[in-house]
């Protein structure tokens, strides 16, 4: 058996990764939830379909789901379906294909950090919440 500097911090560095990981969704969320109005109108100013829907999916998954994952509650099917969510997201607000610069270059970035959000997500849907976390219980 190969041992690893982090062996004794496994559950430690996932739930930290976990925490990191949601802050922003959850800080997000909780702005999209306290200023709901202000979200409807933004999505539908971006052309998404039934704009008040995708403002409750958008609170639902990112403030709801972030800190359920903040939990380690049925972690990794939330991480996998977030992950989803998240590259939906990353389709539909940051389709930097369309644009020309500035804006291109801006959401390009923001593009490419949802796609790594994503395979973060996706890891922590295959390596589970760890020890500290309420799927352990």
């Amino acid at each position: 058996m190969r041992h690893t500097l982090f062996d004794g911090q496994r559950d430690v560095i996932i739930l930290l990764a976990r925490i990191l990981l949601m802050i922003l969704f959850v800080m997000s969320g909780w702005s999209k939830l306290t200023g709901f109005e202000g979200t409807v109108g933004y999505l539908g100013s971006l052309g998404a379909p039934a704009p008040t829907l995708a403002a409750a999916v958008a609170v639902l998954m990112e403030f709801f789901v972030g800190i359920l994952l903040i939990l380690g509650f049925y972690t990794r099917p939330l991480a996998f379906l977030l992950a989803l969510f998240v590259f939906g997201t990353a389709l539909i607000g940051h389709p930097y294909w369309n644009m020309v610069d500035p804006e291109r270059s801006a959401n390009m970035i923001h593009f490419y950090k949802n796609l790594s959000i994503v395979g973060g997500l996706l890891l922590l849907a295959v390596t589970g919440a760890g020890r500290f976390s309420l799927d352990r219980r």
